[in-house]
């Protein structure tokens, strides 16, 4: 997939030594997570191959979560195609959740088995990993053990570590010393939350777990930390760039004489060369670096754009630029313009204007206005005062619901709903005795485990229910909500399936059929969850697929990105922003306030606790704050997007 307007800025920027020179432990940046990935596996692949002719033994530490998935898929691949044997393999894993049972679906066993032991030969007696069903009183000897067993093995050679939110490396929580070894820990809060959408809510989250230490884990001789996606970017940037502090346990790792940070663009952005590369070194300006620079030195100097002076750009590294262009006023008024034509409240284009200086054009009018939503609940969330002014503007708009979200739906929901369907069919027999299995399989159902196909589907008609209420609210027709279901979603759990064939001919018909003017489509990647990411992955196929077979209507059609739940664009790369007036803000929030399911307490509220539309309003509002301190007019919140050129 292309990757679109990350945080790091457009053009050329310093790469050599002096750039990295506010970064203590190095850090290489890939295009994307799979690349890195590869990177990351084939440096094992070799250490093994390496072992092998030596005829010694790999020792590996491993980690789970999201992280190093795909590491283990490319071993694999590894193993099939390229015949690399892991015979001579010893591996220790980081952490488990305490107590846990190897067979239960959180069980960090039953993830390595599922994601790299079941597919490769390793032999079952050099596999380690905590385990979680000890009686309390067993679990220091084991953890004491634990340490005897390393050290037996050589050592580790190389310990793959991910990053959690609090700066966490294994379960090692803020407070953790730099010579703490394998120990029962109890879970930070935060750790807990970030968890809670795997386990269907906080309450089923463990307290406690077992865990390598950090002494553990510095006494391997190679480490390396991987972390992919937006969401990461401050704590990378805190690991990396920050001062050695217990708060962060990540940090310790700066002590380590052979450890390497692996990260994404998105994961990389915050890192001083990317995010603001003219502090390290000279850099060579272009548009869009140029509008990146200024709209962060009137921010950090709270100064409105058409207030900078040529001695502001020359205290914060941007001598060059002042030398380039001629001055601080021409450059201000340079990017003033340019931010202030992103803003137009026409989103589907003005008829009968000028569109020389709008984000969208004119004609045609109106316009077929397609928008996916990778949940039922995207689109009035993330750009609720957009789809409202369209309707209002008299386009013709279409929400495409590219999955069910069904998982999102508490157990409870179904039981409101056959409580009310019973009332209502109380003399169908086969409808009353399929309600009566349904809620004893809810009322035996173990925390986190998977719905019956039956339950999905239910949970699925409350989420389909709610989104036509939203769009009738909306005033869309019902009969432009088109529910996708791609196939890729529908496993029950919180792992999905890679997206296929399927998923791209179901998004590929719907663009056929409809032939939009205009696309809206989520690319908000910080989705924890990775649905989003997903989703637009799908999207960016089918619309290759359509390019390549030059669908005529694709000429006259721009795709525009928005971002949801979790983050918003930055400023700097906003191309288009949509102002919402207070009468317009309640209306998106009541659009909202129609998912019901989803309303005082959400199934997967990531790592932001407060409802979904309150953390829209809060920042749709930031977003017209941060507008109006750049020194344009004041509106009372706005909706950014950023235009993907496919074309």
């Amino acid at each position: 997939m292309t990757e679109i307007a990350s945080t790091a800025p457009h053009g050329t920027i310093p790469t050599d030594d002096e750039s990295r020179k506010f970064e203590k432990i190095p850090t290489r940046i890939y295009d994307n997570s799979d690349t890195a990935s590869f990177q990351v596996a084939t440096e094992i692949s070799q250490l093994i191959r390496q072992r092998q002719k030596q005829g010694k033994k790999a020792v590996i530490g491993l980690a789970t979560g999201s992280t190093p998935t795909k590491v283990y898929d490319f071993l694999v691949q590894f193993h099939r195609e390229e015949g690399l044997s892991f015979k001579n393999v010893v591996t220790f894993n980081l952490d488990e959740y305490y107590p846990m049972q190897p067979d239960s679906i959180h069980s960090y066993v039953r993830f390595m088995n599922e994601h790299l032991f079941d597919h490769i030969d390793i032999k079952k007696e050099n596999v380690h990993i905590p385990d979680g069903q000890l009686d309390k009183e067993d679990v220091r000897d084991f953890c004491r053990d634990y340490e005897e067993q390393i050290r037996k093995a050589g050592g580790l050679d190389i310990q793959v570590l991910g990053i959690g939110r609090t700066g966490h490396i294994g379960f090692n929580e803020p407070g953790s010393s730099l010579k703490s070894v394998t120990r029962m820990v109890r879970l930070d809060r935060v750790t807990r939350l970030d968890a809670a959408s795997d386990f269907f809510g906080l309450e089923n989250v463990p307290t406690k777990a077992i865990t390598m230490g950090v002494g553990t884990i510095m006494k391997a001789r190679r480490i390396v930390l991987m972390a992919w996606g937006e969401g990461k970017a401050g704590i990378i940037r805190q690991a990396v760039e920050g001062k050695i502090r217990e708060s962060v346990p990540a940090t310790f790792l700066q002590h380590h004489p052979n450890c390497e940070v692996i990260v994404d663009q998105a994961a990389g952005s915050a890192l001083t060369r990317m995010a603001t590369p003219w502090l390290v070194s000279e850099c060579e300006w272009n548009d869009a670096l140029i509008k990146r620079a200024v709209l962060w030195l009137s921010e950090k100097l709270d100064i409105a754009i058409l207030k900078l002076t040529n001695e502001h750009y020359n205290e914060y590294g941007m001598g060059n630029l002042v030398a380039e262009i001629g001055s601080a006023e021409h450059i201000n008024l340079q990017v003033f313009n340019a931010l202030q034509r992103t803003i137009t409240g026409w989103p589907g284009g003005k008829p009968n204007a000028d569109d020389s200086n709008r984000p969208e054009r004119r004609e045609p009018y109106p316009k077929r206005s397609l928008i996916f939503s990778p949940h039922p609940d995207d689109d009035v969330i993330s750009m609720g005062g957009t789809l409202l002014r369209l309707v209002d503007q008299g386009h013709e708009v279409h929400v495409a619901y590219q999955t069910s979200g069904n998982i999102a739906v508490f157990d409870d929901e179904v039981i409101r709903f056959l409580d009310f369907a019973t009332d209502v069919q109380k003399d169908n027999q086969a409808l009353m005795q399929q309600f009566k299995e349904v809620r004893e399989f809810l009322a035996n159902k173990e925390p986190g485990a998977v719905d019956s196909r039956e339950i999905q589907e239910f949970k699925g008609l409350i989420r389909k229910g709610e989104a036509l209420a939203a769009c009738r609210y909306c005033g869309v027709d019902e009969a432009n909500a088109h529910f996708q279901n791609l196939p890729f979603y529908e496993t029950g759990t919180v792992k999905k399936k890679p997206h296929s064939e399927a998923d791209i001919q179901i998004t590929y018909d719907l663009l056929q059929q409809i032939k939009p003017h205009q696309i809206f489509a989520a690319g908000d990647l910080s989705d924890p969850h990775g649905t989003h990411r997903v989703c637009l992955q799908i999207i960016f196929q089918a619309l290759e697929r359509l390019k390549q077979e030059g669908a005529e209507w694709l000429s006259d059609c721009y795709v525009w990105l928005y971002r949801g739940a979790w983050q918003e664009w930055d400023i700097a790369d906003m191309e288009m922003a949509v102002p919402i007036g207070p009468k317009d803000m309640e209306r998106k929030k009541n659009a909202i306030f129609k998912h019901q399911s989803q309303k005082d307490s959400a199934m997967f509220p990531g790592n932001d606790e407060r409802e979904f539309w309150q953390r829209a309003e809060q920042r749709n509002k930031e977003t017209a704050r941060k507008y109006n301190a750049l020194g344009m007019a004041e509106y009372e919140a706005m909706e950014g997007f950023v235009r993907y050129h496919f074309m």
